[in-house]
């Protein structure tokens, strides 16, 4: 169907119908521009709300639950589904906002260049009409005095009356009038041959032509309307993958939370290690002996438990006093912590003690790579002193080992502390040797000469020292706290000595993390535990992650 041959009365009518196709498209920008800011503006609150509910520093050790740790989980999806959004408003933005906007400049010009070329062609017409009119004119004005100068001469020569000259005189108009009339005839003739020839060429070629070269802009416009809005589709589709892996991993965030598993943490967290208060002896008050004891001094025979029982009613192991009346008013002031924690209850001090001996640790093993990193750029300069003077690195070096001495006289110090809250001493050879180098002579510590093999993990990675006082004669070996957990990355057969196997994602409880030897301490469920390459698990610790 052409618009030429079917809509050649409708010039008008199709002008304005390519008009308002040009303005529906800037009505789609205008829409498209909006929906980029709603969907910008979305993402922006979605990251402020995360932003506002992710754990500050100081509430991170109330985020070791499952069903907190799932609420972080779901607020990291939450962010990363606000950034899908983002990429959404991009992508719209930056292809079919763009596209639209050149093809409206573009509709715009080609459109006026095509109503100009119709509206001369028009006017062509239009004049052609106008010159038909005035030759035609021209034609009835010359044949009517012609028809006049004909009568009168009729009447002239019908006149006996006048003279012969005056009737050739009327006989001379007459056939002037007559040629005159003939001439316009001819002219007018002429004319309407050329008019009809513009129209005929007006209705069937040029004008035919203007209407479908706006039939063709106005399809292009549609066809690319149409491709604007697959576009904008096609975002949407794009970050629906992305959106939905979100949701999963909040389903799964959501899967992973264990009541049970939370009810141990609050055991772990809060247990304090003291005995159940035993029975209150009676007190025989018919003994007066035991009467004017009462009466002078505490009892001898009072139960050591009720001494436990007294301690429970400290908060976190700091003793409250009463002040104020009846207490009502007291002080929010706390004895200061002591260094070996003995101020706290057993359980809670072992847990300390173990944190900070793990924070040693880690701070052990960032100075010695400190200290290699030194030495190997020492060995540079000195093979290369364009590079560098090496005794410039003498002093740091010197300086790191004190650090290094100074951390493992702490690590010893508290390894003590925890074995007196353990009721004996264990034994420190693995973490002295593995922790400790020689930097005195500046060589190269223990931990990195003797690299264990895959397959072969140190078992003395950390010793187990029995506990003394069994009655049965038998080793009580102590079990290490879970410190975090981690998922296999790939399988691992366990065929040496002292590992255990395990499938790729397998899940575990971390409960002695790498202390440089390249193997991880690992515990299943089913309280099955052994060690397992570090390289070959992904590590969430919780007091942070690490990968």
């Amino acid at each position: 169907m052409s618009w030429g041959t079917e809509l050649w009365d409708q010039y008008d009518n199709v002008s304005l119908h390519t008009l308002k196709g040009i303005e529906f498209c800037e009505k789609y920008t205008h829409f498209l521009k909006e929906r980029c800011n709603v969907e910008m503006e979305y993402a922006r609150n979605l990251k402020k709300l995360v932003k506002s509910y992710q754990p500050r520093k100081k509430e991170e050790d109330d985020y070791v639950f499952s069903w907190s740790r799932a609420f972080v989980d779901m607020v990291k999806e939450l962010h990363d589904i606000a950034g899908q959004h983002e990429m959404v408003a991009e992508n719209l933005q930056g292809t079919v906002f763009k596209d639209l906007q050149g093809l409206i400049t573009e509709l715009r010009q080609e459109r006026k260049k095509h109503l100009h070329e119709g509206t001369r062609i028009q006017d062509a017409l239009k004049q052609s009409y106008q010159q038909l009119d005035k030759s035609k004119r021209q034609y009835e004005r010359a044949f009517k005095d012609s028809e006049k100068a004909l009568d009168n001469y009729r009447k002239a020569d019908a006149d006996i009356n006048l003279s012969r000259a005056e009737v050739e005189k009327h006989r001379i108009v007459m056939n002037a009038k007559a040629s005159q009339c003939e001439d316009c005839k001819n002219e007018y003739a002429a004319q309407l041959q050329q008019t009809n020839t513009h129209q005929r060429e007006y209705y069937s070629g040029s004008m035919p032509q203007v209407f479908q070269n706006l039939q063709d802009m106005d399809e292009r416009r549609v066809n690319r309307l149409q491709a604007a809005i697959g576009q904008s589709a096609e975002a949407d589709r794009n970050v629906i993958p992305i959106i939905n892996t979100c949701i999963d991993g909040m389903q799964k965030a959501a899967a992973a939370i264990d009541a049970k598993e939370d009810s141990k943490l609050v055991i772990e967290r809060h247990k304090s290690g003291f005995q159940v208060p035993s029975d209150i002896p009676f007190e025989d008050l018919s003994n007066m002996q035991a009467t004017e004891n009462s009466n002078h001094s505490t009892p001898k025979s009072a139960p050591s438990d009720m001494k436990n029982t007294y301690k429970t009613s400290t908060v976190s192991g700091k003793s409250r006093k009463r002040g104020g009346i009846f207490g009502l008013f007291q002080s929010s002031k706390v004895d200061d912590p002591k260094e070996d924690f003995s101020d706290l209850p057993p359980n809670q001090r072992r847990k300390k003690l173990q944190q900070k001996i793990d924070a040693i640790k880690k701070e052990m093993a960032k100075e010695q790579a400190e200290r290699e990193g030194m030495l190997k750029m020492k060995d540079v300069y000195a093979n290369n002193p364009a590079l560098g003077d090496p005794s410039t690195l003498d002093k740091k070096i010197e300086e790191n080992a004190q650090k290094i001495d100074d951390l493992r006289q702490d690590l010893h110090k508290f390894e003590n502390y925890l074995g007196e809250a353990d009721g004996k001493h264990r034994r420190h050879s693995t973490s002295n040797e593995s922790l400790s180098p020689s930097v005195s002579d500046g060589s190269t510590p223990a931990s990195q000469q003797q690299v264990s093999e895959p397959g072969t993990p140190n078992l003395q990675h950390n010793v187990y020292a029995p506990i003394d006082g069994d009655e049965e004669g038998e080793d009580e070996f102590e079990t290490f706290p879970i410190i975090g957990t981690c998922r296999a990355l790939y399988p691992f057969d366990g065929s040496s000595e002292g590992s255990i196997s395990m499938l790729e994602n397998e899940e575990f409880n971390i409960i002695e993390a790498d202390q440089g030897d390249g193997w991880t301490r690992v515990k299943r469920d089913d309280t099955s535990e052994g060690f397992v390459p570090t390289s070959y698990i992904e590590v969430h610790l919780y007091d942070q992650d690490q990968v």
